[in-house]
């Protein structure tokens, strides 16, 4: 009987050291993928970072072209935007007609 129970023992003792070591395997394997991970990200971040940059500037760009054209052009600057603001205002007038219509019937 006793030789059974150190059979059991020894049997119990080495399923536990195999278990630590499959455990022991799948915690480098899973912190190895979490690095791989954050390198990805990190990467992604930086190319993400880098276009941001790069179409601040193409915007950036663009407002000083506008303003050098509205500079160098007044009068069509201020037609433009006089023509931009009276078709608001006929909008707005439309708008305003079309909700008092619905309200009378």
């Amino acid at each position: 009987m006793a030789e059974a129970a150190d059979d059991i023992r020894a049997n119990l003792e080495k399923q536990i050291t195999d278990l630590k070591k499959e455990v022991s395997r799948m915690s480098k394997s899973l912190a190895s993928r979490a690095s791989d991970a954050m390198d990805d990200a990190e990467d992604a971040f930086e190319e993400g970072k880098g276009r941001a940059r790069q179409a601040a500037s193409q915007v950036r760009e663009q407002a000083q072209l506008t303003v050098g054209a509205m500079r160098e052009n007044p009068g069509t600057t201020a037609t433009v935007l006089t023509s931009v603001g009276l078709m608001g205002v006929a909008a707005g007038f439309v708008l305003a007609g079309l909700c008092a219509g619905d309200r009378r019937r």
